[in-house]
Parts: C-alpha cells; sequence; structure tokens
C-alpha cells in the first residue's frame, strides 16, 4: 500500500539498501525506458540499472550526475520526454537478443517451475519432469526451482531463476474455485497497463503455449493475460505462468490424473518453446508439430 501512494517527485530516488520501491521508481523507469534509456524491466524497484540510466540521462542533459532522481532531474524529464515509436527499446533489444541465439534448442536454458501447492504439487511436478526429459533430449539445460518433497518460498524461486541466466522461465500450476463449473486453461506474462510496459517475448510466448495446447486437447480457452505479479514482474528472463484447468473441476481433474494427458501437455509445451525460435512460426500448423519432427528438421545443434 505505501508503495503505491508515491508519484513521481513525491520524493528523491536514489540506490539503497533494501532498494526503493515504488509506483513513482517504475513511473520513472517508463519515461527512461521511451525516451532511449536502459533503466532494466520497469519492475518499480530503483536498482544498479535505474541508477545507472538516470546518470546517463543527466549527463545527456546537463545536470548534476549523481544518479539520484531528485527535483532538477524530474522537471528535466517532464521537459525533454520524447517516446520511441514503434516498441520500447529495451523490450526490442530483448527481443532481439532471443533472436541472435538461433533456431536450436541446444544451449538454451529453461527453469521449470512446478507449483508446490499440496492438492496439485504431484501433478506439477511429475508434469515438470516429463517436459524436463524432453527438453534434456534436445540439448537443453533445464532446471527445476524445488525438488519432489521440497517448498522453497517465491522469493527463494526467483532468485534461483535469476542465478541460471535463463532463456525462459515456465510456471506450472492448475487454478482452483468455488464453483466446481470454472473450468479451463490460460496462460499469464508480464504486462501492465499503468505503466504502458509489457514483456514482448513473454506475451509471444504465453500466446504460442495457450494455442498449442488448447489445439491438443479439449480445455476451455480461457486465454491470455497480462499480470504485474511477483514471479513474471522480478524474473530477468522472460517468464510465463501456466494454470492448467482447475483441480476443483471434475472432468479437469479427471484429465490432470491422466499420464496420456500429462504427455500432451509436455509435448505441448516443448514444441511451443521450439515454435517461439523459429523464424517463421507458421511453418506446420498449430498442433500438429511433433518432437520427432524437430529431430528430423535438424532444428538443433
Amino acid at each position: 500500500i505505501n508503495e503505491a501512494r508515491w508519484k513521481l517527485g513525491d520524493r528523491s530516488l536514489k540506490l539503497t539498501s533494501p532498494a526503493m520501491r515504488g509506483d513513482d521508481v517504475a513511473s520513472l523507469q517508463s519515461r527512461l525506458m521511451e525516451m532511449g534509456f536502459n533503466p532494466g524491466r520497469v519492475d518499480g524497484i530503483y536498482g544498479s540499472a535505474s541508477e545507472a540510466a538516470v546518470k546517463e540521462f543527466q549527463k545527456s542533459v546537463g545536470t548534476k550526475i549523481d544518479g539520484i532522481c531528485g527535483p532538477a532531474t524530474v522537471i528535466a524529464l517532464m521537459r525533454l520526454l520524447r517516446t520511441v515509436t514503434g516498441g520500447a527499446p529495451v523490450q526490442l533489444r530483448d527481443q532481439a537478443r532471443r533472436e541472435k541465439r538461433g533456431p536450436a534448442l541446444a544451449d538454451k536454458v529453461i527453469v521449470l517451475d512446478p507449483s508446490s501447492r499440496a492438492d496439485i504439487a504431484e501433478f506439477t511436478f511429475d508434469l515438470a519432469q516429463k517436459i524436463e526429459g524432453r527438453l534434456i533430449a534436445l540439448g537443453v539445460s533445464v532446471f527445476l526451482t524445488r525438488g519432489l518433497n521440497t517448498s522453497p518460498s517465491e522469493d527463494e524461486r526467483i532468485a534461483f531463476a535469476n542465478n541460471t541466466s535463463a532463456d525462459l522461465l515456465i510456471s506450472l500450476s492448475v487454478d482452483r474455485h468455488n464453483s466446481q463449473v470454472a473450468n479451463g486453461l490460460a496462460t499469464f506474462f508480464y504486462g501492465s497497463e499503468m505503466h504502458g510496459v509489457h514483456s514482448i517475448v513473454g506475451e509471444k510466448f504465453a500466446t504460442i503455449v495457450q494455442r498449442e495446447l488448447i489445439a491438443r486437447t479439449d480445455l476451455l480457452n480461457n486465454r491470455t493475460h497480462a499480470k504485474t505479479w511477483n514471479l513474471l514482474r522480478l524474473t530477468k528472463a522472460p517468464a510465463v505462468m501456466l494454470d492448467i484447468g482447475y483441480i476443483s473441476n471434475s472432468k479437469d481433474s479427471a484429465r490432470l490424473a491422466d499420464p496420456n494427458f500429462r504427455d500432451v501437455i509436455a509435448e505441448g509445451l516443448v514444441v511451443a518453446i521450439q515454435r517461439m525460435y523459429l523464424s517463421a512460426e507458421q511453418d506446420a500448423k498449430t498442433g500438429t508439430l511433433r518432437l520427432e519432427d524437430l529431430r528430423k528438421a535438424g532444428i538443433r545443434k
């Protein structure tokens, strides 16, 4: 609540320990990004990347270079704000780095985050292992955020993912609702309408996953959504969260218990990962591409 009440200009922003947080920081980051500076992800946390971007801005406008966003810097920002067309520079740079890695899955690093919630822990961990096996066979380095009987905190999982230099983080979960009627599949990526930012790569991957899994299963399509949840916001790599059905719905629950259904989900996710790195995503009809097709096509090192 305290973080949300700050507006840009209400206080001086500087690098501290613990880091300053708030909507004013996010607003500053967004403005710097729009002007072509690189404050890192718009996460509302004033870290070293934000300080470096402020210093770069201060140098460009001839004000004191101290990395502190005080009144003089805020006024300069308001006067000189220019919108960069064609997408936010940092987001475009992230996409360029992804494309530079090439279409092969070999040498990529993917973190799988199976939910440890008691009622779905067995399903998510088993699914993560199925995905892991398929990815390893394609030369991918795979890390799981938890073991079979461990339950790390969200902060620990975020820190773990950030320490792996991952290309992607995929969080596996199952929704639940008081109404037993609620059912279906949804995917989530980082995005904030308030600050006008989103993860280009995250949105693309979430969309591909949603399409691929809906095409392969009879799950209801609950679509793809932008969220500012910490796991999506604070993970450095593009991150996507999946709610694979509702454990509170009898039909969805029966699907989740079926080993064949789990295999279909695992294969669909791996193919979705490969599709994201293909130069032409529509080379094969959604829901029809198989892992053996990827191997035959030589889409790996």
